[in-house]
């Protein structure tokens, strides 16, 4: 999501995250899902920045993200008491590559969403030039999955944000954006190598999509993203499956303004207890008065 947010909008956000920071957390929240706590992650280095996206192993335990400079990111998490993010190890870090080892450069290198398969592969969304790469291994090349054309013009900076593995395996995405606050969002499902119109979700509201993740109950969840010139907002909705595509939503959580950074990312996994979790990820937008934080709550069965 870079360039968005630069300027007197920037300083704005800033100056809502200062005041709403000191919020009650819980109260912020539809009482829906608990916060169990927030890392402010920082790792020294240029590269480090932009995360907007981010996904986990089925476990919680390891993690593959991927920054708005096109970077690739993989290590591990440590967890508190409470199983909240207290901490990264095992970093590795390298630019994406194109089928031909390339490394991405200015218009072809936004990366907005990841999502990582079963078997270790991992695909990346992109805007600025909308398409999704797959790549066998973090680190490898990667090649275009499908041809992102089929799904028209979309609006500048609003690409494909969000990317998910559905529970048949295949890769589901949808824009930042749906062409007017009326319009439904698409989504689209790669499906025999070809991107096809999978079903729609309802637009509520100022929120905007940015993340998105399938979980081990086999439903899809959506994190959204509001920025009202103070700060940003966040919403996560829940949509179970039917013959159409997906039932309507219900809201998990919805925060405050500035109770969270910018939160550009979701991942949907399973504690040992068998607990339903979400971990996010805040973009800074290499901004140094923003932070990246890896936040954890605990969802609703």
């Amino acid at each position: 999501m870079r360039r968005r947010f630069a300027g007197a909008l920037i300083a704005a956000a800033v100056a809502g995250i200062a005041f709403w920071g000191q919020a009650d957390e819980t109260a912020s929240n539809l009482e829906r899902a608990q916060h169990l706590g927030s890392y402010r992650w920082h790792e020294p280095g240029d590269w480090f920045g932009g995360l907007s996206g981010f996904d986990l192993t089925a476990d919680g335990a390891r993690f593959v993200a991927v920054t708005d400079r096109a970077m690739i990111v993989t290590g591990r998490v440590t967890r508190d008491g409470a199983g909240a993010v207290d901490g990264v190890t095992g970093l590795t870090s390298a630019p994406l590559q194109d089928s031909k080892g390339k490394v991405l450069t200015r218009f072809n290198s936004d990366a907005e969403g990841v999502a990582l398969f079963p078997d270790g592969r991992v695909a990346v969304s992109f805007e600025g030039n909308a398409r999704v790469m797959v790549h066998k291994a973090a680190h490898q090349p990667g090649r275009f999955a499908g041809n992102a054309t089929v799904m028209g013009k979309l609006q500048g900076n609003s690409g494909l944000e969000a990317l998910a593995v559905d529970p048949d395996g295949l890769l589901v995405t949808l824009p930042e954006r749906s062409g007017s606050t009326t319009r439904p969002f698409p989504v689209w499902r790669l499906d025999g190598g070809q991107w096809r119109p999978a079903f729609q979700i309802d637009r509520q509201g100022g929120f905007l999509p940015v993340g998105a993740d399938y979980g081990p109950d086999g439903r899809l969840y959506l994190l959204e993203r509001e920025f009202n010139g103070f700060g940003f907002a966040s919403r996560v909705r829940r949509f179970p499956a039917n013959a159409q595509g997906v039932d309507p939503g219900e809201v998990l959580l919805t925060t405050r303004t500035g109770t969270h950074d910018n939160l550009e990312s979701l991942a949907i996994w399973q504690d040992a207890q068998g607990r339903l979790r979400a971990t996010m990820v805040s973009d800074d937008n290499f901004h140094l008065l923003q932070r990246t934080e890896l936040v954890d709550y605990l969802l609703p069965e």
